[in-house]
């Protein structure tokens, strides 16, 4: 299901982005309030301000709510030791094993070593 969230979670943010790269600045509608001949569109005469502010805002909220969704299920795999990464208990034990960068026990070659003498 967390999979499912983020996936929607991408495809609301791209479509976040493109939403508002479509709408039109502010310095747009002052040609369309003195009769400017581009403000007769498909949405009306008020262009698609409105329609698409409005559909921005659908998504934005949907945005959050998938936002603290996500949240949600991340706080909650730290809590449960079966949640989250399969086998991290095993993953775990294997980082706890010494390797081959390990510091191995020094063993002292400088000692003196005792001849025997021949008498």
């Amino acid at each position: 299901m967390q999979v499912a969230i983020l996936m929607i979670h991408v495809v609301i943010a791209i479509a976040l982005v493109v939403l508002i790269l479509l709408q039109q600045g502010k310095g747009a509608e002052a040609g369309a309030a003195f009769g400017g001949g581009a403000s007769q569109t498909v949405f009306g005469s008020r262009g698609s301000g409105s329609f698409l502010a409005r559909f921005t805002a659908f998504l934005a909220a949907a945005f959050f709510v998938t936002s603290m969704t996500l949240a949600y299920f991340a706080t909650q795999a730290g809590q449960a030791p079966e949640a989250g990464v399969p086998g991290a208990r095993l993953i775990d034990q294997q980082r706890s094993l010494p390797t081959l960068d390990d510091e191995a026990p020094s063993v002292d070659n400088t000692a003196p070593v005792l001849e025997e003498s021949s008498d």
